[in-house]
């Protein structure tokens, strides 16, 4: 496929990753959840047909949770550096190093991601050269897909991490002339609460299902 995928990433580092699940399970436990989640994310990405994959990350992969597993899952991807001040500047600074074919964006958070849905989500980008946008449970969105860079300046007008980031990024890319394709609803993964929710989309086996069973325990989600 004639499309780059964008997976946006932050180093899982202990003390610094996933704060909000750090403060209930401690800050180690929750840094080696966010190194399983990119893990399967980029597993799932390199399972796609992606004509390249490019991934902006920041922070510091060497003192990442996990990093020789990272490292050695991020030896097929061109790996950039994250550019800007706010999240808004450093995404839209993503899709320009990313620019020439269509690009298809993902974060890190929603390690249920099978491959299957990567290619109907980049079929629906380069068939009918629109716009795809990935909604989230929690109001934010997971994906998104542009068939034009100049569309990513969309971004900077709208806060992230917000209850309703979602919906303004909708009317921000409509107000400069998307023709937008919705994605199914996924749920990411934020809090505690989202652990075993997520963990149960996921495949039998996934490096997320078995990191939410060493952090908080319970009987194995049951994979769909």
């Amino acid at each position: 496929m004639k499309v780059t995928a964008l997976v946006v990433a932050k180093a899982p580092v202990a003390g610094l990753a996933k704060t909000r699940l750090a403060a209930t399970l401690g800050d180690d436990a929750a840094a080696d959840i966010a190194a399983a989640a990119l893990l399967d994310t980029l597993d799932a990405v390199s399972a796609t047909g992606f004509d390249t994959r490019i991934v902006a990350m920041t922070g510091d992969l060497a003192n990442a949770s996990r990093r020789e597993e990272l490292e050695a899952a991020l030896a097929s991807y061109t790996v950039v550096e994250q550019r800007g001040e706010s999240f808004a500047e450093r995404l839209l600074r993503a899709h320009e190093d990313a620019a020439g074919n269509p690009v298809f964006q993902i974060g890190m958070d929603t390690p249920q991601i099978r491959p299957a849905l990567l290619e109907f989500s980049a079929e629906l980008l380069t068939a009918k050269g629109r716009t795809v946008l990935g909604m989230a449970e929690d109001g934010g969105w997971w994906a998104l897909g542009l068939p034009d860079p100049v569309l990513a300046r969309a971004l900077l007008g709208v806060p992230m991490s917000k209850p309703d980031t979602g919906a303004r990024t909708l009317d921000a890319l409509r107000s400069l002339g998307a023709q937008i394709e919705p994605l199914p609803v996924l749920r990411d993964v934020d809090h505690e609460s989202d652990l075993h929710p997520v963990a149960a989309e996921c495949a039998a086996g996934s490096h997320f299902r078995d990191a939410v069973l060493r952090a908080i325990g319970g009987s194995a989600p049951v994979a769909r």
